[in-house]
């Protein structure tokens, strides 16, 4: 199975554009042979807490009408994708959300990321459940950012059978999580671990993309660069 790394840089706030941009990838890399395709977090909006917790228009349903266009590019390429936003959660504040849109178009799962980093804590509901689900008989983990500094995630992952840690986050230029977080938990707990990290300036600060794969064994299988927007294809 391939899985796709996605990055680029999302246009703060703006749904519309950054749903387009994302549905392009998803038909670009299941052309290439991506039976899936992983974006970074909250890539829906940009990462900008305060923009979101200003504005409730920004806030997405699991079936939101605004994601049509990413439904109708998985089933085009018979491919699943997982995309990150403030989706609304069962009461109050939305989650930083994955959400797994099947080759069919349908929903696979939910993830709310767990571990709230900084002012997300304001604005967002911090999840109570791991991610996970299965395609082509291979069982994935769903994690997000701030979630992997805890290797009791992936410890979990690992003992509940999955054997592809999916990472959506937004790492700035300086984070160390290249070196001391990804690698280190494929290797300690055996997993393929798949990063999409974002492309750009965002709340967060600078970021320069770097999406890719590490294997079991902590070497990195595939990397999407610093400069262009596009995905790194790894094989899983």
């Amino acid at each position: 199975m391939i899985v796709a790394a996605a990055q680029f840089t999302p246009v703060p706030g703006n749904i519309d554009t950054n749903v387009r941009t994302m549905a392009d990838l998803i038909r670009s890399a299941g052309a290439e042979g991506a039976r899936l395709v992983l974006f970074p977090e909250l890539s829906l909006t940009g990462y900008e807490p305060t923009l979101v917790h200003g504005d409730p228009g920004l806030h997405l349903a699991e079936d939101d009408a605004r994601l049509a266009p990413l439904r109708d590019a998985c089933r085009a390429v018979a491919a699943a994708a997982a995309v990150n936003g403030p989706v609304r959660a069962e009461h109050g504040r939305p989650g930083i959300t994955s959400l797994v849109i099947g080759p069919d178009g349908g929903l696979l799962t939910r993830y709310d990321k767990r571990h709230l980093y900084g002012f997300e804590q304001e604005v967002f509901t911090a999840g109570d459940r791991d991610g996970r689900f299965t395609l082509d008989g291979v069982r994935f983990a769903l994690a997000t950012c701030y979630d992997n500094r805890f290797p009791e995630v992936a410890e979990r992952a690992a003992a509940d059978g999955c054997r592809v840690y999916l990472a959506s986050s937004v790492l700035t230029v300086d984070n160390d999580s290249f070196e001391k977080v990804y690698p280190v938990r494929a290797r300690d707990f055996g997993l393929r671990v798949v990063l999409a990290n974002v492309l750009g300036r965002s709340e967060a600060g600078v970021c320069a993309g770097a999406s890719g794969a590490w294997g079991p064994d902590g070497e990195r299988t595939a990397d999407a660069g610093t400069a262009d927007p596009g995905y790194a294809l790894a094989e899983v």
